[in-house]
């Protein structure tokens, strides 16, 4: 399999029927009504995401699926070994790249120095499919040097790494959705994979909820670890997104998301 050719197709149309399909969701059924509209919102976020791309693209002429294309022929490459069965490598290098955004997560809100790059996410006033777009490009590139570091140390199979990005594409905009599912679908789900409703308690202004469910694709390793919080204190309804000084339509100014790292946090925050 051509992996390298298949891989900017793929993450275009992923990107796009992802993005549009929660889209529709949340506007037919909607968790809560936004400060900011959708539209002004998905505007800015959309240039965001232009300069996080043009960033990323520019500094690594090494795909993560390139990566671990090169990195077949490293000897130290355990992950590389066909002594091992094909289907174990695919799985645990899937595995791998998913934990590897778990601890990254986990560090970004743990690190004095990367919290206020990764505050630029927590930040929006509001919690829709945007958010999922909304990160300070020093975020993606701090990610992406690692996950390039990890594979060409480690050589997963190119597969699973092209199928670990597509997934972490799809359930980022999905677990970002203003939206609810039938609690039984939730509560099924939820044991195999981020839903929205478990991710929002994420983005909640307090802090002893922002740290809990890093997660991307698994809930497993917040299960692990100790970080795991099925329900938001005082009930979903109560729950209140973004942080403390920030909850207003300024906070989605581009300047504002571009220099923010470099500013001190506002009050209350």
């Amino acid at each position: 399999m051509d992996w390298l050719r298949l891989e900017s197709p793929a993450y275009w149309v992923t990107f796009t029927a992802s993005f549009l399909l929660v889209a529709v969701w949340e506007s037919w059924r909607p968790n809560r009504e936004c400060i900011v509209p959708a539209g002004p919102r998905g505007k800015m976020h959309g240039i965001l995401l232009c300069i996080v791309a043009v960033i990323t693209t520019t500094i690594f002429r090494l795909s993560p699926v390139a990566a671990a294309i090169a990195a077949q022929g490293n000897p130290w490459g355990v992950l590389g070994f066909e002594s091992i069965p094909f289907p174990v490598r695919a799985i645990a290098g899937f595995l791998l790249l998913d934990f590897t955004k778990y601890f990254t997560h986990w560090l970004y809100h743990h690190v004095s120095f990367l919290w206020p790059i990764h505050r630029v996410h927590h930040s929006d006033p509001d919690f829709d499919v945007s958010t999922g777009a909304r990160f300070h490009p020093l975020e993606p590139v701090l990610v992406q040097a690692v996950d390039i570091g990890l594979i060409l140390l480690l050589a997963p199979p190119p597969g699973a790494v092209f199928f670990a990005k597509l997934a972490g594409m799809i359930l980022n905009f999905w677990e970002h959705a203003n939206a609810n599912l039938p609690a039984r679908l939730d509560l099924r789900l939820r044991r195999w994979m981020i839903t929205p409703g478990l991710h929002r308690i994420h983005h909640s202004q307090g802090i002893a909820e922002q740290n809990r469910n890093f997660g991307e694709i698994f809930p497993l390793w917040d299960r692990i670890f100790g970080t795991y919080q099925a329900e938001a204190t005082g009930g979903d309804e109560k729950l209140v997104v973004g942080l403390l000084g920030y909850q207003n339509a300024r906070s989605l100014e581009l300047g504002e998301m571009l220099t923010q790292p470099f500013r001190k946090e506002r009050p209350g925050g």
